[in-house]
């Protein structure tokens, strides 16, 4: 999932090669163009940028000939530089714009400083990062080798018998830093969208300006130009960077530790420095401005509110509430998504208008379910331009509305962006989670725990480089419910780190702030729900996400089954926001609700529950002394790992594994053994809320 969309996809069409471009936002805003580019990769590199500029200006993206949504041509000519120069020209005829700051990273940044220097008159300003300008190409490119290692690669012969494999070292070239593996992977993706013979006709005679010709270019340029060039680039060396500056007069800024590619690999820097750049170049509405005086502001915090599910809400609430009791004066605003919008309006919440501008986590995270399987650790991985696009949002919520505390609540864009970009830091940050530690599942072999592993290693050192980045790291639980398993060779165990980084709470039960705790007598509560004395009642619940439809689907199957080995079942199928109700199938006797804002209290009247492996739902289950039957999600290993564990502790819960449930006769035998049983749990916590504020409190 994406994003953001385009507002228009098209093509132009010039000597029959046809060159796709996208369009975001209307005509009458100010305009960027963003070029591709080598045909090594295509217009999606602009993915980071492309959420949060086109939310302060018209955004327009122009492939490059060879990839993504461009033709690939079989003839060297129609990839000289004059080619690619004038694909913009026509877009930008195409699109009616006049005038805009043009973007490029690498060649495409050689591209944009040759239309500002054949139509001043169209370029507002140029950014150039990465600039392949004067070329690059090995001496030996065209010379075929014995042996292709490193750097022989770079070698037309090379790309014919292997591309594959020079995509795959050149992206390794591009991307150098530390923890680059999901980078190196699009870049990858990107780069086999097109082939060998493609790529050896982009470079050509056509497409090698000699260190005069791209001196000479330059100072052509009459436009202001930013320059953004790392001083790890082994593609293009930083000297030529600071001799585009030099030429252009333009400003260069050097990102120290950083190597060919700022947009992919320091999204939030790159968005804001073409942001400004930009706002200087264009002409655009001012904006009216309040500033209040420190001593006339109310005290107020900001409450990230992670959207997958509704348990960081149930939670995150009843904290609030607690808080307020301590800070009575306190304003308490939201930054979140359906569903936790939803609840939050209903309970009367000041939800922020930003919220409106977030990217959908839950929709991200829905279109990688399968059939009650979620890979979450390569779903987050993949949700990665959502996260920078909602970063986005915070920061510039946070500089324009400055506030006293922010509560992150496993807001894991705000935790990571403000780890890589700590001097955006303006506020006390308290971070709560409920689990820590990334853990491969067995299935996916030795390269998803290597990729797991880099994942925690890069989290640990963040941690450790800047420990007091968050003022408070609350674990929502015990020491005892972290698992006790390394994190990566090298690493801490899970409960190791937790010990070094977070403080501990207990558990924060949020059925309190749903909707009011049950009564303590269960049989008046059944009553207020219209449950009858001598019903047995399941209630089979997927929680807030659109994760859980297979699971309610097979529920169903099993119901009449069921039914014929408990007399009187009654079950309540509670479909949640996100799932329709009539996605469930109608089975005679079963009944199927939608949303309950008071689903704690119709868990707490039930003799069984049915449900899948999520944390907030089964503690509350825990804490009411109800039997139920949890079904974690297949290779969601929060579900499959935390989660289990944490439920031992209390002694809670039958787990039944999925494959188990499409057997509706073996489910039905589940539910009948289950229903009713009495159980001996452990007590959860019920201090736990209030022990959190008072934390949070502190840093006010």
């Amino acid at each position: 999932m994406r994003a953001r969309y385009p507002d228009v996809e098209g093509e132009i069409e010039r000597d029959g090669v046809r060159v796709g471009y996208d369009v975001y936002g209307g005509p009458t805003r100010p305009c960027l163009v963003l070029l591709t580019s080598w045909a090594i990769v295509h217009a999606r590199q602009w993915k980071a940028q492309v959420p949060y500029l086109a939310r302060h200006f018209r955004v327009i993206t122009v492939e490059g000939r060879g990839n993504g949504r461009a033709d690939r041509p079989d003839r060297e000519e129609a990839y000289a530089d004059d080619e690619y120069v004038d694909d913009v020209l026509a877009v930008m005829e195409e699109t009616g714009t006049e005038r805009a700051v043009l973007v490029g990273l690498s060649m495409g940044a050689r591209h944009a400083l040759q239309f500002a220097a054949r139509y001043p008159e169209r370029a507002a300003g140029v950014v150039a990062m990465g600039t392949l300008f004067p070329a690059a190409s090995a001496p030996d490119v065209d010379v075929p080798q014995p042996a292709y290692e490193r750097r022989a690669k770079y070698n037309r012969h090379f790309w014919l018998a292997d591309y594959p494999g020079f995509v795959d070292f050149f992206m390794s070239e591009v991307f150098p830093e530390p923890h680059s593996t999901k980078h190196r992977e699009d870049g990858v993706s990107w780069g086999l969208d097109t082939d060998g013979p493609t790529l050896v006709l982009t470079d050509n005679s056509h497409a090698r300006p000699t260190a005069e010709e791209a001196e000479a270019t330059c100072r052509q340029v009459r436009c202001p130009v930013l320059v953004v060039h790392g001083d790890l680039d082994t593609i293009t060396p930083l000297a030529i960077g600071e001799a585009i500056a030099r030429w252009t007069g333009g400003v260069l800024v050097t990102v120290h530790g950083g190597g060919h590619a700022p947009p992919m690999r320091e999204p939030v820097l790159t968005n804001r420095l073409i942001r400004d750049f930009a706002g200087t170049c264009l002409p655009g509405p001012r904006v009216a401005r309040v500033w209040t005086r420190a001593r006339e502001r109310r005290r107020k915090a900001l409450f990230i509110s992670s959207p997958i599910g509704l348990g960081h809400v149930r939670r995150d609430l009843a904290i609030a509430d607690e808080l307020r009791m301590l800070h009575p004066d306190l304003q308490i605003d939201w930054l979140t998504q359906h569903p936790v919008t939803r609840v939050l309006e209903e309970r009367g919440e000041r939800v922020h208008p930003a919220s409106a501008l977030l990217a959908s986590e839950s929709g991200h995270i829905e279109s990688e379910a399968g059939e009650h399987d979620l890979h979450v650790f390569q779903a987050v991985r993949r949700m990665d331009e959502i996260l920078v696009a909602n970063f986005m949002v915070f920061a510039d919520l946070v500089e324009d509305d400055p506030y006293d505390l922010w509560i992150a609540d496993e807001g894991w864009d705000v935790d990571a962006f403000l780890h890589d970009n700590p001097e955006l830091k303006r506020a006390p940050l308290a971070w709560l989670t409920d689990f820590t530690g990334w853990l491969p599942m067995a299935d996916g072999g030795a390269a998803e725990a290597a990729l797991t592993a880099d994942w925690n290693a890069e989290r640990v050192e963040r941690g450790r480089r800047y420990p007091r980045l968050r003022d408070r790291s609350i674990f929502v639980g015990n020491v005892e419910d972290l698992v006790d398993v390394p994190l990566g060779p090298g690493l801490p165990t899970v409960r190791d780190w937790g010990r070094e980084r977070y403080t501990f709470p207990g558990y924060v039960l949020g059925g309190a702030a749903m909707g009011g705790a049950p009564p303590v007598d269960r049989e008046e509560l059944r009553a207020q729900l219209g449950y009858g004395p001598d019903e047995q009642v399941c209630v089979v619940t997927v929680g807030g996400s659109g994760v859980g439809t297979s699971l309610l689907r097979r529920t169903a199957e099993a119901f009449p089954f069921a039914r014929k080995r408990v007399p009187g079942l009654r079950m309540v199928l509670v479909t949640g926001p996100r799932i329709d109700p009539a996605s469930v199938p109608a089975v005679d006797g079963l009944e199927v609700r939608g949303y309950l804002p008071d689903l704690q209290r119709h868990l707490a009247a039930s003799d069984l529950a049915v449900v899948q492996g999520g944390l907030s739902t089964t503690m509350e289950l825990t804490a009411a002394g109800r039997p139920f039957v949890f079904v974690p999600l297949t290779h969601h290993f929060e579900q499959q790992v935390h989660v289990p564990h944490r439920l031992a502790q209390y002694g809670a819960g039958r787990r039944m594994d999925y494959a188990e449930a499409t057997d509706p006769d073996r489910l039905a035998e589940v539910i009948a053994t289950e229903i009713g049983r009495a159980v001996d749990y452990r007590p959860v916590e019920t201090e736990g809320a209030a022990r959190t504020a008072q934390l949070l409190a502190e840093l006010l």
